[in-house]
């Protein structure tokens, strides 16, 4: 039997510097920063104070002060921003800043506006920008709006909708996915955590290439632990 490629690994809603410098040790290929307002893993930016020039991310506006000694950089994991039907100048000043390689789309974004964004960026403010599209899926009917993003968005995320019994949550069930025939590749979202592990690595779908993963592994909002982090990525993909 073929092996399986291993799931990359998204994980969003990082804010903190030291936490990020630890996940950066991890063997994980994307790192998500939340830039929608009302989100408690809100990335705050800090203001230029210059009108018309854009406001500055934290670690460029160290650079730019010549504050580089002893900051983290992380150039082996790909940025990905997340945005939710935010206005396309400010996704454009935190594409810039953040020197961001993904935008993640979480609202009600249309292809035209992917459309645009990329040709507004691409190739003069950041050369290849990647665009994720986000798609609630509780029902084989909500595979239907896919098509729409075919040729425009570069990934799709499937946020899987999940039962909640009494006590906890039902555990992932890829069966749903099945049902999607799409030439986008996907990666898969919707609350994973821990004890999916065994769900996750029964899965296989063509098209499926990673998971996100964010407040199943945090100990505090946009803090995640580490040490689950580690043990769930090495389960995940043993074997695969």
């Amino acid at each position: 039997m073929k092996a399986k490629k291993p799931f990359l690994i998204e994980v969003c809603g990082m804010r903190d510097a030291e936490n990020i410098r630890q996940l950066e040790a991890l063997d994980i290929d994307m790192m998500g920063f939340d830039f929608r307002p009302d989100s408690p893993r809100y990335v705050q930016m800090i203001s230029s104070l210059a009108g018309i020039i854009p406001d500055y991310s934290i670690d460029r506006y160290r650079k730019q002060a010549g504050k580089t000694a002893g900051q983290p950089e992380f150039r082996r994991i790909k940025r990905v921003g997340v945005f939710a039907d935010d206005m396309p100048q400010n996704i454009i000043t935190r594409i810039y800043n953040y020197e961001l390689d993904y935008v993640q789309l979480q609202g009600e974004e249309s292809p035209l506006m992917i459309d645009n964004l990329r040709r507004t960026v691409d190739p003069d403010i950041r050369a290849g920008i990647k665009i994720i599209k986000c798609i609630k899926v509780s029902s084989v009917s909500d595979f239907g709006q896919c098509k729409a993003y075919e040729g425009h968005a570069d990934l799709l995320l499937f946020d899987m909708r999940r039962e909640k019994t009494k006590d906890k949550e039902t555990q992932f069930d890829g069966a749903l996915l099945q049902a999607y025939h799409g030439e986008t590749p996907f990666l898969l979202s919707g609350d994973i955590g821990p004890d999916d592990v065994d769900g996750l690595r029964m899965f296989n779908h063509l098209k499926c290439v990673g998971i996100n993963v964010n407040k199943r592994f945090e100990v505090a909002p946009a803090v995640k632990d580490i040490v689950l982090l580690k043990t769930f990525v090495s389960q995940v993909n043993a074997g695969r």
